[in-house]
């Protein structure tokens, strides 16, 4: 029985506009499908059953589309930003009573080459309370921000990313639920502040992988993940 997923799917898409001005990232076709469906058959092919999608701009759309999850095999359920947006660790903070103690973090514009269950077990290998997914990235696909040496991540840091900085946040998570404790409710933030503290506390797992990731976020990334596809990616 795998972990719960969170997907992190109520931005703006700012970047991807004009395609999104009238329907959420999430059901931004790539190569046939809405890319939230390529993204709930991936995660039933790797055993998981549970997901937890949050939702805010114009997420009724997807609800509308997902619903329970029963045609993929899975128990979808929902959790709302509300009037505000409330940035990625403020939609997990409103998301806890859904997950229970320990969840996946996976974002709503990314599909991961990556084998959950191994993942899932080096987190609870590490005795750690959260684990991020690094790839060595030098800067290619987007800015470095992470330093990982001899298997650990020593720093996190995606508001000022140095030189030094080789790696970077793959896309997938593992998290605690205790991480969030002194979060208040109904706020703004970033989960990138949550991943920094932990990191430089010596309390963020790191699992490495060597296969690039694709993501929708951008005109480009959309282009190339489209491409992907069309070329039987994940076949």
């Amino acid at each position: 029985m795998s972990l719960p997923v969170a997907i992190l799917a109520g931005g703006l898409a700012t970047r991807l506009r004009p395609i999104t001005e009238k329907i959420p990232k999430s059901l931004v076709e790539v190569a046939g499908k809405p890319f939230i469906i390529r993204q709930l058959e991936y995660l039933r092919e790797q055993s998981i059953t549970q997901v937890v999608l949050c939702l805010g701009y114009l997420g009724e759309q997807v609800e509308a589309i997902v619903g329970n999850g029963s045609a993929f095999g899975m128990n979808v359920r929902y959790s709302w930003d509300g009037p505000q947006l409330l940035g990625t660790g403020g939609a997990l903070r409103q998301a806890l009573p859904l997950l229970g103690e320990q969840f996946f973090v996976y974002y709503g514009d990314s599909y991961l080459p990556i084998d959950f269950q191994t993942v899932e077990q080096d987190f609870l290998a590490s005795g750690k309370p959260a684990l991020m997914t690094v790839l060595k990235n030098g800067d290619q696909w987007d800015k470095s921000n992470v330093l990982f040496y001899g298997g650990q991540i020593t720093e996190y840091n995606k508001h000022a990313p140095r030189p030094e900085m080789a790696h970077i946040d793959y896309g997938l998570g593992v998290l605690t639920a205790s991480v969030f404790k002194n979060i208040p409710s109904n706020e703004p933030f970033d989960l990138a502040d949550i991943y920094h503290e932990l990191s430089v506390q010596g309390m963020l797992a790191g699992h490495e992988v060597f296969e690039r990731f694709y993501e929708i976020g951008s005109h480009k990334g959309l282009d190339e993940t489209i491409e992907y596809f069309k070329k039987g990616g994940n076949k």
